[in-house]
């Protein structure tokens, strides 16, 4: 039975992804910071597991409880809102540790055991912002634009032990609580002089009908898994699919 590893797992994208591979008979260890069963279905197939991507010995012990895995999908991550000016120093740098080095940490840590096995796939969720600049998300958009760089270099390593590595590129997905999250880390810290610019930016965001879903995610990434032949990046959403279609060759 394939067994696949997901952080992030306590609420949207992670939820609906491990929802999907249960559903799908996988075998799957649900990560999280605080472990708990709260929206995901019950079965003898689903472990959680607690797991902090910032922290070393967190990520051994999962790995450890894990044993061997198929499949990871590095889905832990933060949002950030707010123009350059306003953003907390100190945020951008715990940002930066969860969705970029928190990404790097977990896929080392497993590519040893897939190296070996000379099978396995690593998904890294990242963003649809890296194919369009937007306001008040400059320091959020170039974490996931590190991730895809990474991940781009690091399937070319991989590939040599016939371990795959890609990217799903989610669009705008407000209603989640990594949306409401991103928002509640902007806090009250827009400059007085962007408040007219930030309001009318959000007012645009909020009226937006084309918005992903967990399950265009979360079929987006059972793509990247099952499908050996899968491209490189995989937009996820009516938004996303939009936007990667008008960046053209040069974001494939």
């Amino acid at each position: 039975m394939p067994r696949i590893l997901i952080t992030g797992c306590s609420s949207g994208f992670g939820r609906a992804i491990a929802t999907r591979f249960l559903d799908e008979g996988w075998e799957v260890i649900a990560t999280m910071r605080s472990p708990s069963a709260e929206g995901l279905p019950l079965s003898d197939r689903l472990r959680i597991v607690p797991l902090d991507v910032t922290k070393p010995h967190s990520i051994e012990a999962a790995l450890a409880e894990a044993d061997h895995i198929d499949a990871l999908v590095n889905n832990a991550g933060v949002g950030m809102l707010n123009v350059l000016e306003g953003a907390d120093i100190d945020r951008a740098r715990e940002l930066f540790e969860i969705n970029v080095l928190g990404t790097m940490a977990m896929s080392r840590a497993v590519m040893p055991g897939m190296r070996q096995r000379r099978s396995g796939v690593i998904v890294n969720i990242s963003s649809s912002v890296t194919l369009r600049p937007l306001p008040a998300l400059s320091i959020y958009s170039a974490s996931k634009a590190a991730v895809n760089a990474f991940t781009r270099s690091f399937a070319l390593e991989a590939a040599e032990f016939g371990v795959r590595a890609r990217l799903v590129l989610p669009g705008s997905a407000p209603e989640t609580s990594f949306g409401r999250n991103a928002v509640a880390r902007m806090g009250m810290d827009v400059p007085a002089a962007y408040g007219t610019f930030v309001q009318a930016y959000f007012q645009v965001m909020r009226h937006a009908t084309d918005k992903t879903t967990a399950l265009d995610v979360s079929n987006a990434v059972w793509r990247a898994v099952t499908d050996v032949d899968s491209p490189m990046m995989l937009p996820a959403g009516p938004d996303a699919h939009a936007l990667f279609q008008n960046a053209g060759s040069a974001a494939a």
